[in-house]
């Protein structure tokens, strides 16, 4: 699917096809964006553009030279944007192409971002005069969308920590949940620095029109903010996974203080046992009252070692 952004009279059109590649002019472009296109219609754009599109298996490099780059003519982009899922998050590869005042997009997925630059487009087109301001408008849209996203984080690890200070039971689901968060973290912060090298690129290209570096500077501060409070989340991420990690243990050291003092306790009496059941000829036996006397002397061996246990704090 292609849709392509055109001016006509002062007037800015729109169409669903490459067919309008042929009776239009590089200057009279706007914006192609290209969602999820076929192979003829990545190689009319290029015919158009006179420029090579950059494959999903490029846009997917991680090398800064795959990320961002210049010819004579072009500017080549390769970003991730995050898609947030029910139960983490997801990275999707996107391209951007600016060939003059053209501002072109690859994408396999439906974007937010956009769909939202599109609605604007359509309705004050002088906002977005060239590519460029539209690439801009993009970036602030997501960025705006990354920040909901780090902040809705937020809000869950506050909800975490409350949990651990009013005393819940905390335990092995608890600790996957914390990790996953970690994950997101992670993830999040790994899409807002590719954000900021691509924002720190496009600072420094002579292409970049001097009208919009005030803005670009404001994104990139924009996007530092987010960077530290991404990283102050996952700090206070592993605070709270060594608190959680701290109770367990602190209840795993009680139930085996338990058994400790149970099997100390036990042992004089088991002792006591161990040496009547001896098969050799030992005091108080043949008497009446010899288990009466055997057993009490059992019992105070036990009242012993506990009164011997409190004087020691170790009970």
């Amino acid at each position: 699917m292609v849709q392509i952004f055109y001016n006509s009279n002062g007037q800015i059109l729109t169409a669903e096809s490459t067919d309008i590649l042929k009776s239009i002019t590089v200057k009279e472009a706007l914006w192609l964006d290209l969602f999820d296109p076929t192979g003829d219609e990545k190689r009319e754009v290029e015919e158009f553009l006179d420029t090579n599109l950059q494959s999903r298996a490029q846009a997917e490099e991680i090398e800064s030279s795959s990320r961002y780059s210049e010819d004579a003519r072009s500017i080549f982009i390769n970003t991730d944007f995050l898609i947030p899922t029910p139960d983490n998050y997801t990275m999707e590869s996107v391209s951007f192409i600016l060939t003059g005042p053209v501002f072109t997009s690859i994408r396999q997925v439906p974007l937010r971002s956009f769909t939202d630059i599109q609605r604007r487009i359509q309705i004050n087109r002088k906002l977005f005069p060239t590519g460029f301001n539209i690439l801009l408008g993009i970036l602030e849209n997501r960025i705006d969308l990354d920040a909901d996203m780090i902040e809705l984080m937020s809000k869950e690890i506050a909800q975490y920590s409350k949990r651990v200070s009013l005393g819940e039971d905390v335990g092995d689901e608890f600790l996957l949940d914390i990790n996953q968060l970690q994950e997101n973290t992670m993830i999040v912060r790994e899409n807002i620095v590719d954000k900021q090298r691509m924002i720190s690129a496009l600072l420094k290209s002579e292409k970049t029109p001097k009208t919009i570096v005030n803005k670009l500077n404001i994104l990139l501060k924009d996007v530092s903010s987010l960077i530290n409070h991404t990283n102050f989340s996952f700090e206070r991420l592993e605070y709270l996974q060594n608190t959680v990690l701290g109770l367990i243990n602190l209840e795993q050291n009680k139930i085996m203080k338990i058994f400790t003092l149970v099997s100390l306790l036990l042992m004089p009496p088991t002792l006591i046992a161990s040496i009547y059941g001896m098969n050799i000829k030992l005091p108080l036996v043949g008497g009446n009252w010899d288990m009466l006397i055997v057993g009490g002397v059992m019992v105070l061996t036990v009242l012993a070692s506990i009164i011997i246990f409190r004087k020691r704090k170790m009970m």
